[in-house]
């Protein structure tokens, strides 16, 4: 925030600050001392926001507001790690299904439950899920 304070990049501060007040808001509200997990919960849900909004924008023809919400989308997408490969995702899930024993579309929930804490951050999780459902379905 003082970087971007520094810089008078007034786009990236006013993100940060969305961000530091939604992670305060979650402590405020739960009571809690955020974990990195929670952190990259609350990152990726304000990119789920900013996508849907852009969504909305493109047809109401705001092309003004598309651009802000794209900006704020690489100022965010800064703060998630480093994201993971298709190789590496197709990977993982290999060895999740092969670790359960995931046998067909039925044991889904089971593959996920164990996928989505390893990938958080990392993967898109809507992706993932539709590769899994593929490849329980092959």
């Amino acid at each position: 925030m003082k970087a971007a304070m520094r810089a008078k990049d007034s786009a990236r501060l006013l993100t940060v600050r969305l961000l530091l007040a939604a992670m305060k808001q979650k402590e405020v509200d739960e009571r809690v001392e955020l974990t990195d997990a929670d952190v990259l919960a609350i990152l990726e849900k304000m990119i789920k926001q900013r996508r849907e909004s852009i969504a909305q924008f493109e047809k109401a023809s705001r092309q003004d507001l598309v651009d802000k919400e794209k900006a704020e989308i690489v100022v965010l997408s800064a703060y998630l790690p480093q994201r993971m490969s298709d190789a590496e995702i197709q990977k993982e899930i290999n060895s999740i299904i092969s670790e359960t024993g995931a046998s067909g579309p039925k044991d889904m929930g089971k593959v996920m439950a164990i996928l989505k804490p390893r990938l958080a951050g990392r993967a898109d999780m809507g992706a993932v899920s539709s590769l899994v459902k593929a490849k329980l379905s092959a």
